[in-house]
């Protein structure tokens, strides 16, 4: 038995029409798997720049609200920060 499921394998895999499809199937999950982590990266960076449009609206609110402009906050902001060598 164990022969004969040997020499089936063997001519599965010197038939060339066998391999072509196997290197087809292989293709064809790789591409799937880089597809899904460009998709998922690509929606981590949109929910980035959403996250940072709404951080620069909510500081522009916050700055209308204290009256200050934008020198004002760089002033009051260098006093918190370390001094830049």
């Amino acid at each position: 038995m164990v022969e004969v499921f040997t020499a089936l394998l063997e001519s599965f895999l010197h038939n060339p029409v066998v391999i072509a499809i196997g290197a087809g199937i292989v293709m064809a999950v790789g591409a799937w798997i880089r597809g899904r982590l460009s998709g998922a990266k690509a929606e981590r960076n949109k929910q980035a720049l959403e996250r940072l449009a709404a951080r620069d609206e909510a500081d522009k609110i916050d700055q209308a609200v204290a009256g200050m402009t934008d020198a004002e906050v760089l002033k009051e902001q260098a006093k918190w920060s370390r001094p830049k060598s």
